[in-house]
């Protein structure tokens, strides 16, 4: 480690033992040795007795920074790794961080343009908008057109302080299936690489921009989300410009039943948006948090959506999606064993995983949720609860169905929060049967041959060439076969005359032994049985 490691290092132990976290390790031989490490190097006794376990780890990571927030927050998603008055705890930590400096902003924007910022916009607010960890938003608007946007901009000098952090994440990770038995099921250095991903993406604007852009066009003219415009021509890595937005936070309830809003439209649009992004377009937001959500103030009884903050993406290939969508369905109608060959047809779990056997667990998790009134079941927690079971067969961890599942928990919670008699089952299966239908029949034989049109009436006219180029080649492959056969004939009669004069040499040195011996008596005897065996060994070698 170098020095500036070390340093944070010890930063982060110090805070990390100042909220009691070494409550984490569990109890074992090298405890008390690591206790008393603690107060020989660190004199750090635990501040913060009164609180839970949970509050005291989100007050940590608030302290060490942006960087340990946004670690948080992503760790929140993860149910299947924490408890839920952890998780619970961590999933505060959306829109928590204090916004830095509004002249540091218009710095690095101006550094960014090359130029002074009123050389592209007016009326710059350094008041920020709205803070993040990665990022923050100022308000301004367009000098050319007068429109209202926003200008998203990246923290000044947050990159070397990620790569430094991550550096000591991993290192931290590999310490975990040492000082916890269940370490390894966590799979730590896998949650960390998880992180890095999705920083190293967000740090980037022009990814965040594409993807924007590519929402918006997905959802155009649709009623139930609008996603701002973005403009591409001042965007830039660091730098994102879009169009500004006016809504009610969907996490306010009593702003949108304030206005009259349709709840229970609004909660079963955002389930319909949800599957309409992951099995339609195979392009869905997978940072649906209530920070990035926001109701349309028009049209209360006909609610719209808008999303922001498209840095995250997930997509499904076509394989995935139909299994997925048939794990839906055979949910829908608890046929277990369809679940159970599902997950083994689709690869998640091993060939040779017993059917009979994982059909069993499956349905020891589910059945107790079903007797329940379909109103209370977490359709979330029934994909969780899944996925760990699934897990004790060797399921290998799906970085796909990680992103689908963390966001379906974020739409079935936003769901029920603005309607709780939200029934997702019922909202769900219409669409997921009508989606598998369009994938099998006549109507999904028509839609692949229109897609392959344009494809076939390029390479028509090609097709005589294509022929004649093919009858020409069959027949250079027959010239090849037949001269590749009188080859091969050659040889076999040149290897018989070989083993012949093989034969006649070994009579002829068998005679003179005998000769040389004086066993003339066997002489005539050997001499026909040697040439015997030459006669034959010619006669099979011989086409």
């Amino acid at each position: 480690m170098t020095p500036s490691e070390l340093c944070r290092l010890y930063l982060i132990v110090r805070v990390f033992l100042s909220y009691g976290l070494d409550e984490l390790i569990p109890k074992m031989r090298l405890t008390p040795l690591l206790r008393f490490g603690r107060w020989l190097l660190f004199w750090m006794p635990n501040r913060h007795q009164d609180k839970p376990l949970g509050e005291r780890l989100r007050l940590a990571l608030q302290d060490l920074g942006p960087v340990w927030i946004k670690f948080g927050q992503m760790m929140s998603t993860r149910r299947d790794l924490f408890t839920p008055h952890i998780a619970d705890q961590l999933a505060l930590l959306q829109n928590r961080v204090s916004p830095f400096d509004g002249a540091l902003a218009r710095k690095s924007i101006e550094q960014t343009m090359g130029g002074p910022l009123e050389a592209w916009f007016d009326e710059f607010d350094p008041q920020a908008l709205a803070s993040a960890s990665i990022a923050q938003v100022h308000s301004a608007r367009m000098k050319t057109t007068g429109q209202e946007v926003v200008l998203k901009v990246i923290r000044p000098d947050i990159g070397p302080i990620i790569k430094a952090d991550i550096r000591l994440m991993y290192r931290l990770a590999g310490w975990v299936p040492m000082l916890m038995p269940d370490g390894c099921r966590l799979r730590p250095r896998e949650v960390v690489r998880e992180y890095e991903k999705t920083l190293l993406d967000e740090l980037n604007l022009l990814r965040e921009a594409a993807n924007a852009i590519q929402l918006r066009r997905n959802f155009e003219g649709s009623s139930m989300l609008y996603v701002p415009e973005v403009y591409a021509d001042y965007c830039r890595e660091n730098v994102l410009v879009m169009e500004r937005i006016y809504g009610i936070p969907v996490s306010d309830i009593n702003a949108l039943k304030q206005q009259g809003t349709n709840m229970k439209l609004l909660a079963e649009r955002g389930v319909l948006v949800f599957f309409t992004q992951v099995f339609r377009d195979s392009f869905f937001h997978a940072d649906m948090h209530p920070g990035n959500i926001f109701v349309s103030y028009q049209h209360p009884e006909d609610p719209c959506y808008i999303g922001i903050d498209c840095g995250i993406i997930g997509s499904l290939n076509k394989d995935d999606k139909r299994y997925l969508a048939e794990n839906f369905i055979a949910f829908f109608n608890r046929d277990y064993r369809k679940v159970a060959e599902l997950h083994v047809d689709s690869g998640w779990v091993p060939r040779d995983t017993n059917v009979e056997d994982f059909e069993f667990a499956i349905r020891t998790v589910c059945e107790p949720i079903f007797k329940k009134p379909l109103e209370e079941i977490s359709f979330g927690n029934v994909l969780l609860n899944l996925f760990n079971t699934a897990r004790c067969f060797n399921m290998e961890v799906q970085p796909q169905l990680v992103l689908l599942q963390k966001t379906l928990l974020y739409v079935e919670g936003l769901g029920r929060q603005l309607y709780p008699q939200l029934d997702l089952w019922t909202t769900a299966k219409p669409f997921l049967e009508s989606w598998l239908r369009d994938q099998v029949g006549i109507s999904a034989a028509i839609r692949a041959l229109k897609e392959k049109a344009p494809f076939w009436a390029e390479k028509l006219p090609e097709l005589p060439e294509l022929f004649y180029h093919s009858l020409q080649q069959h027949k250079l492959l027959l010239q090849s076969v037949d001269k590749l056969t009188e080859q091969m004939q050659v040889q076999r009669v040149r290897q018989g005359q070989s083993c012949y004069l093989l034969g006649v040499g070994a009579t002829l040195l068998v005679s003179g032994t005998l000769l040389l011996l004086g066993q003339i008596a066997l002489f005539p005897v050997w001499t026909m049985a040697a040439g015997v065996i030459c006669w034959v060994i010619g006669w099979q070698r011989t086409p």
